[in-house]
Formats: C-alpha cells, structure tokens, sequence
C-alpha cells in the first residue's frame, strides 16, 4: 500500500457515512494511520460528553433527542487532518451535515442491504435510531437517499475486504485532488 501525502486531500478531514456494520469505525482507524491522519469516532465522542452509551441516551431522549444530540455534538467537531468515523444516523442532522462537508470531504462507504443484514445481530444494542415498527430493510431504504445526497465520494464495499476497500478509497481521494 502506497502512503498519500495530506496535500493530496483538497480538505482537511475525510468523514465516512454510511449504514450501522458497513466498518466507518474500522476502516477509519485503518485509513487514519495510513494517512498519517487523527481519527475521531463521533459515537464515542457522544457517548464521552453524556457519560451514557447511544443506547441509554435513545431510551431516555427518545429517536428525536438523539438525533438532535448527535447533530448538535457533529456540529461541535471540528479537527484537522483527521478521519471521523460518524454514526449511521448523523444523515438526519442536516446542520451537522453541511458542517461535515465543510470541513472535510464525505465517503459514503455503501454496502447492499444482504451485507448490512448479515453484518447486524443486535440492532438496538448497538445504540441503531429505529422508529417503533421500522424495519432494518424500512431503514436502510430511508437513509441510502441521504447518504447519496451528502457523500463527496462514493465507495462500494461489495466483495471487499477491509484492505482493499481502504485501496479504493486512497484511489478515489487521490483522483479527486488531482
């Protein structure tokens, strides 16, 4: 694997969108330290300033609170040179979003619905927004329209491992600052 210098990247930060399980934590920790990048996982920084994990702040705020939670905490990020790995439902937060886009270039790491399927056991467990009587297939229809919207870059994950998937985004940054 080739390194890429930080002038390669036309902005600061590169920030990865996508379904709960399609790997923005773990493709973020790798493609931070092959770019020489901070990584920051947004879901940790909101579980750190409420002391509570996603899934206890979703039982006592609610799907809204949380997700004005999460937009007001995205808001809040502002680093360089470093990778930020957001929660699946930062979408919703539409401040939180272009403020993303502002300060970075979006990834949008997409996988089908079979993928995201097989990846997720334990859906409420994970701190996942879903409305009373949505589906995981009801979900991932409702967000992939959002995460087209906001993504700067789009990466299909399909078949890939977690290498070659961080190949093709290092490819993709690469072009896209030429």
């Amino acid at each position: 694997m080739n390194s890429i210098s930080n002038d390669m990247v036309k902005r600061k930060n590169i920030i990865l969108i996508g379904m709960p399980g399609s790997g923005k934590s773990t493709l973020g920790v790798v493609l931070a330290k092959k770019m020489g990048y901070s990584f920051i996982d947004s879901d940790i920084v909101i579980q750190d300033t409420y002391g509570c994990t996603l899934e206890e702040l979703i039982d006592e705020h609610g799907d809204a609170g949380f997700i004005k939670i999460e937009n007001d905490v995205n808001c809040s990020i502002s680093p360089e040179h470093t990778i930020i790995a957001t929660g699946g439902s930062a979408v919703y937060g539409k401040e939180a979003m272009e403020h993303l886009r502002q300060i970075g270039t979006v990834i949008y790491l997409k996988l089908d619905y079979a993928d995201i399927d097989r990846r997720l056991s334990d859906i409420k467990g994970r701190g996942v927004v879903l409305k009373d009587g949505q589906t995981l297939k009801d979900l991932y229809d409702e967000r992939v329209v959002l995460y087209e919207k906001y993504a700067d870059i789009t990466i299909a994950e399909d078949g890939l491992n977690v290498e070659q998937t961080i190949e093709k985004i290092v490819a993709q940054i690469q072009k896209e600052s030429l």
